[in-house]
């Protein structure tokens, strides 16, 4: 792991922390020290995450080691919380001051291009064109201004959804569960304490592929047993999306602006069988999780037929549902960042199931020869080009 300067690491959660500050109070953030700073409460905690991980010491049994000699290591992770910094970006105005009244001003996009100046430098970035580097970039735009510059370096990513097929792919990119929101449901399978058939809050006006979410509202919102509300994040939210999973048999999961969202793996530590309304979703660990046998998927050209959802759920018999929340029990650690054997030890093993193939691309390029501007680098081949089987 890069020894990164500390503003990509904990200098982003103090400027998080600042941004946040009342107008006029004192920046705590800028006298604690980093074992005492936190991480805030986000979807996209993965980075903390990992971070805190590899600077762990001691034995380790997972699937990677932290290596101190960079002769050493195969993968070279860089660490820059790049979708926290995406977030202090519009809550950090640019006339604000800290309480030593110097300039407070907070640019993500001059981060990124710092961070690039900086490891361009590296003479392990030059030697592969960055090739066996591996970035976190959860959120859909985390890193957007760099990403051609790194797209050769392994992603982890929630989906696809704002990449392009030379950027990223299955084949060298590994795909992240958001960390949940909500609570996770203390108590056993079952569907007596479950009154209601299908929930969702979240917002109800988005872009691009989450546009089916308005028309789910104008078929739903009327339905008897279903609970479907406008909300976004907040204290309050969280807890009324935690009360309606909770008590729920199905909780919808329509696409947003990207693929994916937050929402499903709040479904899932709820025990709540998700139905999944999003024809181009990617989703983590595959290799050993088969989602057809925990959630529920709907093609969207159906599921805004007028009636077609709350009738194909009510034919789900009780002794279904609880098929899906024992299958969904048995993997849910799989979504839980605090659990010990959780999605830390899974995304290792899925980076060093790449670490094969980035090798074979390094020795392959080394004997190369030069080729055109137009001429296909197989270190980002389309994961939808893939032809799998045999003839």
């Amino acid at each position: 792991m890069y020894d990164l300067p500390s503003k990509f690491t904990y200098g982003v959660v103090r400027s998080y922390m600042a941004a946040r500050v009342p107008s006029g109070s004192a920046d705590m953030a800028a006298v604690l020290p980093d074992e005492q700073l936190r991480y805030p409460g986000h979807q996209h905690s993965a980075e903390w995450w990992l971070f805190k991980d590899l600077l762990r010491r001691g034995p380790r049994d997972g699937p990677v080691a932290h290596v101190d000699d960079p002769r050493d290591a195969d993968l070279f992770y860089v660490p820059f919380f790049s979708s926290l910094s995406l977030v202090v970006n519009p809550i950090r105005p640019p006339a604000a001051a800290n309480a030593s009244g110097a300039a407070a001003a907070y640019s993500d996009e001059a981060m990124q291009d710092e961070l690039m100046e900086w490891l361009e430098r590296q003479p392990y970035w030059r030697r592969n064109r960055g090739r066996d580097h591996v970035f976190i970039c959860q959120d859909p735009n985390a890193l957007y201004k760099v990403v051609d510059r790194i797209s050769n370096a392994m992603l982890l990513v929630s989906d696809f959804g704002r990449l392009r097929d030379d950027q990223a792919s299955l084949v060298k990119d590994v795909i992240l569960p958001y960390s949940h929101r909500i609570n996770a449901f203390q108590g056993d399978v079952g569907v007596e304490g479950r009154s209601s058939l299908l929930f969702f809050m979240g917002n109800r006006y988005r872009k691009e592929g989450g546009k089916v979410r308005d028309a789910l509202f104008q078929i739903l919102e009327n339905e008897e047993d279903v609970i479907i509300k406008h909300g976004t994040q907040s204290r309050v939210s969280r807890r009324a999306a935690t009360q309606g999973m909770h008590s729920s048999k199905f909780c919808l999961h329509p696409a947003g602006d990207t693929p994916s969202a937050c929402r499903l793996f709040d479904a899932l530590v709820s025990l709540c069988v998700p139905v999944i309304v999003s024809d181009y979703i990617e989703l983590p660990f595959e290799d050993v999780i088969d989602y057809s046998s925990i959630s529920i998927f709907v093609e969207t050209s159906k599921s805004v037929q007028t009636g077609f959802l709350t009738s194909f759920l009510r034919k789900i018999s009780a002794e279904r549902i609880l098929e899906y929340q024992r299958e969904i029990r048995k993997v849910r650690h799989y979504f839980m960042y605090e659990e010990p054997h959780g999605p830390v030890n899974e995304i290792w093993r899925q980076v060093s199931l790449k670490a094969p193939l980035i090798k074979l691309l390094t020795n392959r390029n080394k004997r190369m020869v030069e080729r055109g501007a137009n001429a296909t680098d197989c270190s980002c081949i389309c994961s939808t080009n893939l032809n799998l089987g045999g003839d």
